[in-house]
């Protein structure tokens, strides 16, 4: 009698026996079994299913095993917007959990999506992509932004400098749970900084995602610039010698001197940090990667205004600015043109120093007394603005009571009245 077997994956019949076509080689149902096992889902695995039924109540999924698993109870409230979604054929990703004590199959779909939500996140911090999120939340330690099924937290100090101005209606020193409220509902540039699976930590950060997005659109806009160019921009942050301007990626300088005609003793007297401004480029230097803008050349300049604005004569009312040992410089309060008071316009009085009349920072009535558009220099008087004395005089005398004089004296009595209007004016 022969020993040799039939070769493996092939039935008695194929091999040339007398054995019936319904009877399993021994093997083939060996192996059929092991394929079996290897397929059989273990705890802890994502796999793809389809749904097969649907009841309020749960959810079958087919996942290629010898029964359906079961979605049901708490795990469809967790995915109550998703269950509604779904219809019978669809295909959808499932944790396996275990078997119940009927040995139902318990799958769960929040935790199969949350488990490749966070190797989504595992390969944006091996590779240190910037991707786009949107607030959902906020406490008093910063704000929470969703990343599929994941709750990634950015702490305050990982915000950008613009978010950071917009706390609390820019109350800086707010500590309310609700500092970050305007932040709601805001889309974010982020990167994962850092992930701890089993303490379900995962934490992100705008400021080193917008330090390099910026980078990058620096690199773009400095090669779209040019002189005269106006943009829309967000104050980011304030020095002594201007401010700097994000202009959708790219910062560029507003220095002092072009924040306004005024003069300006500090940016924070005209600008804040977070305020939108329109700004003219006027200089892009690409080697030093600078970019000089402009808010004053924007605005109209006072001075080519200034015939239509004033005239000799007029009262208006100026600031002290500063004191000279000839005078004093006031700022008008409608244009912030400046003007000299002389010191010999301060007072009737003799006047050794201007600060024995007025001091920096006083507002006053003061009369135009000289415009110099060319030189672009106007002088001013605070003496002749003061209110002048009222001469009492008796305009009911009539002529005939001054006698054969009366014409005489009634002239006299205009000339004096015109001396007064005159000092006055």
């Amino acid at each position: 009698m022969s020993n040799v077997h039939a070769p493996v994956g092939m039935t008695a019949q194929t091999y040339g026996t007398e054995a019936s076509s319904d009877e399993v080689h021994p093997m083939e149902a060996l192996l059929e079994e092991i394929e079996q096992t290897l397929q059989a889902p273990r705890s802890g695995q994502i796999r793809n299913g389809i749904v097969v039924a649907k009841t309020p109540n749960e959810l079958l999924i087919d996942i290629g095993f010898k029964s359906e698993g079961v979605v049901g109870g708490r795990e469809l409230e967790r995915v109550s917007d998703s269950f509604e979604a779904l219809d019978i054929g669809d295909e959808v990703p499932v944790y396996v959990m275990r078997e119940d004590r009927d040995g139902n199959l318990m799958l769960s779909i929040s935790r199969a999506l949350a488990e490749k939500d966070w190797e989504h996140a595992e390969e944006l911090m091996e590779s240190q992509d910037i991707f786009e999120g949107t607030v959902a939340a906020c406490n008093r330690g910063g704000v929470i932004v969703r990343i599929g099924q994941l709750r990634g937290f950015v702490p305050a100090s990982q915000l950008s400098p613009i978010s950071q101005a917009t706390r609390s209606n820019g109350d800086a020193e707010a500590d309310a749970d609700d500092r970050w409220e305007p932040l709601m509902e805001e889309t974010l540039k982020l990167k994962v900084i850092d992930i701890d699976r089993k303490r379900n930590r995962l934490i992100l950060s705008e400021r080193q995602a917008m330090r390099e997005w910026r980078r990058h659109q620096k690199d773009k806009l400095l090669k779209s610039l040019a002189e005269g160019d106006e943009y829309e921009g967000i104050i980011t942050s304030i020095a002594d010698f201007g401010a700097f301007v994000d202009l959708g990626g790219a910062d560029g300088l507003i220095h002092l001197s072009e924040l306004s005609w005024n003069r300006v003793s500090h940016p924070s007297e005209v600008v804040k940090v977070g305020e939108k401004v329109k700004v003219s480029v006027i200089s892009v230097d690409a080697d030093r990667r600078r970019i000089g803008l402009s808010m004053r050349r924007l605005q109209p300049e006072p001075w080519d205004l200034v015939d239509q604005t004033y005239e000799v004569g007029q009262i208006v009312q100026g600031r002290i600015t500063k004191l000279v040992n000839f005078g004093a410089f006031a700022r008008m309060e409608d244009t912030g043109i400046e003007g000299l008071i002389h010191i010999s316009e301060l007072s009737d009085e003799r006047v050794a120093h201007p600060k024995e009349v007025v001091a920096e920072g006083e507002l006053h009535d003061l009369r135009i007394i000289r415009i110099d558009t060319d030189k672009r220099r106007m002088g001013l008087s605070l003496k002749q603005a003061l209110p002048v004395q009222e001469v009492e005089i008796d305009w009911e005398i009539a002529p005939s009571d001054f006698g054969e004089d009366a014409a005489l004296e009634e002239t006299a009595l205009e000339e004096t009245a015109e001396e007064i209007m005159e000092v006055a004016g």
